[in-house]
């Protein structure tokens, strides 16, 4: 094996896109040194180190190989009988396959003959000469770069003026140095070297040569003045704004995309204090955060309250003596937008959002379920029927306004620009409206939560409000036959259907999900009937509306928001024996699992759990293969077995405890109550036939079995934990 050195590999391009960076820098190390290691020439204590600027993507890989080792190979040939006549010579075709593989006659004494299946089969052993560095390294380096995850191929011409090129940008400079020596290279028209180039303005020399390997971060800062490591360039980025802030007793907002975006864009940054004007202070400060974010790049400053500033910071891209001009124009640059918001704020104020909701029946919200008018008064329904199960008349009032009020400020002007927006300025406007505070947070929190994490409604209404648009938006889905495939959700309905389980279970909604899904389905009900023949027949049969359905839900939309509560439960730690346990119930008040779920963990910590699950999955195994259905009933006068007789005297005594603390919601003395019956359940099905010739008897201990097998899965389906 040849002694190791490190191998440096950079591509140098033209400004690559900020928000694929990272990605394409991670994926260009990652696929070289992958590469290389599936040749030999690298192992798996290699190190990685990526690097990834605007204008390059680059690896450094450490302990690589001047050429793989040889490696022996065995090659099977073919079927002993078709290569050897009787005498033992090789035939014609086994001539002409050694002449494929580089041998020839000389080589058929050394051919080793193994079983192949029940035929014998001739086998050629060889060794096979390692890869050098140039060969691998040109082939891990092609196959890294057709494999990058790039957002959107360009195609360029080569300097010959006829030769094109796709790729994600313009590539101008190849590297490739094996310790200090160049490894010849060709990709994309290039042929690697040893030289680069540093940033665009600031580089004290410029080709910057590099002397080898080891040497090329810090030559490119030392001569490029470029900060070559994406995650280094991070880390200053993220030092020098807190430093900044930390002067002033401010703090800079926290937004791990805009800094990842951020660092992608600066070769050499410098972070630089700017300010505007104090007037602008009067917009809602999400407004002036998300215009300075999204469109410039800057870091909004914070008080120790949580309240913008007038300051922000700049990260800038040169490190001039004098820095005044660039502070100027990025606040010279910053201040046309921020007069746009308040320009858009002010003349929102002009109309209430009431005034508003008329309009929204002239915006479409799908072509086959009608206007975004026609949906609100769905989801007003929906969530004046939550409301009125919650708490009565008033709070259902409360949520029919929120929800007449909460998609209205889609027609604003703020809105129509930063549509992030929504629900944050229906807040605002309702307030400016004189609506009741409740209202107010209502409008503005009813998205929430917008994705997996967020926090939910801060009040009941703006709960209720939450609900009841996600409710109208998944069902209305599912009725026109939208529902996610694979990984395809362009409606988002997985993150609906967390939404439901997050606000049902962590705000302990006294509600069942298939009555909840029932108020939607009777607006879509309704719906259909105003429609034409074609559309409502489609409704029709994509709900289902059968006579269960009405009362408990439309069962695709049941059982697929139940399929994301597993995986939100299953992130809550519990096991996936546990979930299914609970789950295999279909449980409709999401506000139990939570107590259902501690309770089978409960459960299964205990002694007499395992024998107990065990004989459960028994008791419903025995009861499936009965025809026709089994009575929960036992007649006394019909036990006549022992094990029997204890058995059902132990459930006559420990089931109105266990039903006691059921009644009572203590889901977990109500199954530790169970454990009592471990002993007379092993014994019965240690000396009880239950398949008793006699009929009656028969009868009567399925009956038993069928008591058991209910007093044991009120709280959950307790062979779900049997292994």
């Amino acid at each position: 094996m040849s002694t190791t050195k490190n191998l440096l590999v950079e591509l140098f391009v033209e400004e690559l896109p900020p928000k694929a960076l990272k990605k394409l820098g991670e994926a260009f190390a990652t696929g070289v040194a992958d590469g290389l290691k599936a040749q030999g020439l690298a192992t798996e204590h290699s190190a990685i180190t990526p690097f990834a600027s605007p204008r390059r993507l680059a690896v450094h890989i450490s302990a690589v190989h001047a050429f793989a080792a040889d490696k022996a190979v065995s090659q099977k040939l073919m079927p002993a009988s078709v290569g050897l006549t009787p005498a033992g010579e090789a035939t014609p075709a086994l001539l002409k396959k050694l002449a494929s593989v580089g041998a020839d006659a000389s080589a058929v004494p050394q051919l080793k003959r193994q079983m192949d299946g029940k035929a014998e089969a001739l086998y050629f052993d060889s060794l096979v000469k390692g890869a050098t560095l140039a060969e691998g390294l040109q082939k891990a380096l092609l196959d890294a770069l057709a494999k990058l995850p790039i957002p959107k191929v360009m195609q360029y011409q080569l300097a010959d003026g006829w030769t094109s090129v796709n790729f994600v940008r313009p590539a101008h400079g190849l590297v490739a140095l094996h310790g200090a020596d160049v490894v010849e290279v060709h990709a994309l028209g290039l042929t690697s070297g040893r030289e680069t180039h540093g940033h665009r303005f600031e580089a004290p020399m410029d080709p910057v040569v590099l002397q080898d390997a080891d040497h090329y971060a810090q030559q490119l800062e030392t001569q490029g003045a470029v900060v070559a490591s994406f995650a280094a360039r991070h880390g200053e980025i993220a030092r020098q704004l807190q430093a900044s802030a930390s002067k002033l007793g401010l703090s800079p907002i926290e937004d791990a995309a805009l800094l990842d975006e951020v660092t992608a864009l600066v070769e050499r940054p410098n972070v630089l204090l700017c300010q505007f004007e104090a007037e602008f202070l009067d917009v809602p400060q999400e407004c002036l955060i998300l215009t300075m974010k999204a469109n410039q790049k800057y870091f909004p400053l914070l008080d120790a309250a949580g309240k913008l500033t007038n300051q922000f910071l700049v990260v800038s891209n040169i490190c001039p003596e004098d820095a005044s001009r660039v502070i100027e124009g990025n606040e010279r640059v910053v201040r046309p937008r921020l007069a746009d918001a308040k320009f858009f704020f002010d003349q929102d104020r002009k109309k209430s959002l009431e005034s508003r909701v008329a309009g929204l029946a002239k915006v479409v919200y799908h072509n086959k379920l009608g206007t975004q008018g026609e949906r609100t008064e769905r989801v007003r329904a929906i969530a004046k029927a939550i409301g009125q199960q919650l708490g009565g008349d008033a709070l259902a009032a409360q949520a029919d306004r929120a929800a007449l009020l909460a998609k209205a400020d889609l027609l604003t002007d703020m809105v129509g620009e930063f549509p992030e927006l929504q629900g944050v300025m229906g807040g605002y406007y309702a307030r400016h409206d004189g609506e009741s505070e409740a209202v107010a947070i209502a409008v503005e929190d009813h998205y929430k939560p917008r994705f997996a994490g967020d926090e939910l409604p801060r009040n009941e209404v703006g709960v209720i409000v939450a609900l009841a648009d996600k409710l109208e938006t998944l069902v209305g889905l599912f009725a026109i036959d939208q529902k996610p495939t694979g990984d395809k959700d362009p409606f988002a309905l997985r993150r609906h259907a967390l939404g439901i389980c997050r606000l049902m279970i962590e705000k302990d909604l006294d509600l069942e999900l298939g009555t909840v899904i029932g108020f939607a389905i009777r607006e879509f009900e309704k719906f259909a009937s105003t429609q034409s023949e074609e559309s409502s027949q489609s409704i029709h049969f994509n709900l289902g509306f059968q006579q269960n359905y009405k009362v408990n839900g439309n069962q695709d939309v049941f059982n697929f928001i139940c399929d994301r509560l597993a995986g939100y439960l299953r992130e809550q730690q519990y096991s996936p024996q546990e979930v299914s346990a609970v789950l295999s119930l279909s449980p409709q008040r999401f506000s139990e699992i939570s107590k259902r779920m501690e309770a089978v963990r409960a459960f299964a910590a205990l002694p007499e759990a395992a024998s107990l699950a065990a004989a459960n999955k028994r008791v419903g195994n025995i009861l499936k293969k009965v025809e026709g259905s089994v009575v929960a009933s036992v007649q006394p006068t019909l036990l006549v077995e022992p094990a029997e007789v204890a058995l059902n005297t132990s459930l006559l005594a420990i089931t109105p405890t266990a039903d006691a603390a059921f009644a009572a919601g203590d889901y977990t003395a109500s199954l530790q109550a169970l454990a009592g019956l471990r002993a007379p359940v092993d014994a019965f099905f240690g000396g009880v036939m239950v398949n008793a010739e006699d009929p009656a008897l028969r009868a009567n201990r399925l009956g038993l079995l069928a008591t058991l097998h209910a007093a044991m899965n009120r709280v959950a389906d307790l062979s779900k934990l049997a292994s």
